[in-house]
């Protein structure tokens, strides 16, 4: 089997942009063509003011199993510098992701793994089937993480227990990480797609400009010291109060009505 099958496939609903990893055969496997895909939509729905969320999910009921150890083994044949380049491009897409302001959802069914895992991690919010597996297994073909995965572990779990999962290379379910807070929510087996568009839809009604500061602030708490967020933050607000959203939403306020922030699309 062709290990260059994978495809992006990019829909639009409303103010939604939906982007489906397939890759037939592999379950969704990750290759360049899909990142460099996934990079290309990211930034370009990053500058988009059509755009208001972004959905990723899988195709065929699985989300990735990750990187495609076919082409990893081919790439043993080749010169150090085409595996290192292909690891940065991967990169690139995970740090588009972070940077994007639009509020960026993972749809999850079956399994992430891997790389797989590391894209999910990445996106802002996790919707998550409750029979869901998720693992990252690099060590189980003797090799460490990428894509960012022990970083965003490491927010949120114990060192113990990405240690554990990170040198045993086993899985973990839905549920569990739901209970430590990386799985927003949780649903029936095949309603993945469907709660996260309907969450999405809600979220690309909101304040873009807002939403975009609000993702900058999320990121940059995790490595600011407490005077420098604040400094952020103050940055931030001002910044906000004299734009058209804080406009509408203290009018909506006091005129006891939902605020309109964009145009919605007409169906």
């Amino acid at each position: 089997m062709e290990f260059s099958g994978g495809k992006l496939i990019q829909e639009k609903r409303g103010r939604t942009l939906l982007l489906t990893l397939c890759n037939p055969g592999v379950r969704n496997a990750l290759d360049p063509v899909i990142w460099n895909a996934g990079l290309d939509a990211t930034r370009k729905a990053a500058e988009d003011d059509d755009i208001g969320a972004i959905v990723l999910t899988g195709a065929d009921g699985h989300f990735s199993s990750g990187g495609n150890l076919k082409r990893m083994h081919e790439n043993r044949q080749k010169p150090q510098r085409v595996a290192d380049e292909g690891v940065c491009q991967f990169h690139d897409w995970i740090r588009a992701i972070r940077l994007c302001p639009k509020p960026i959802i993972a749809a999850v069914e079956g399994a992430a793994a891997g790389a797989g895992f590391s894209v999910a991690l990445a996106c802002d919010l996790i919707v998550s089937a409750e029979n869901a597996r998720f693992l990252v297994a690099h060590v189980k073909v003797g090799l460490s993480p990428d894509g960012g995965v022990s970083a965003s572990l490491a927010r949120a779990l114990p060192p113990q227990m990405v240690s554990e999962l990170l040198l045993e290379g086993g899985s973990v379910d839905a549920v569990t990480l739901n209970r430590f807070g990386i799985i927003n929510r949780l649903c029936v087996p095949g309603s993945a797609l469907e709660t996260a568009l309907a969450w999405a839809g809600k979220l690309a009604a909101g304040p873009p400009r807002a939403m975009g500061r609000i993702k900058q602030l999320v990121e940059k708490a995790y490595h600011n010291d407490l005077s420098t967020q604040l400094d952020l933050e103050r940055q931030l607000i001002v910044e906000g109060i004299f734009q058209e959203e804080c406009g509408e939403g203290i009018a909506a306020f006091f005129s006891k009505r939902s605020p309109v922030f964009v145009q919605q699309e007409k169906n």
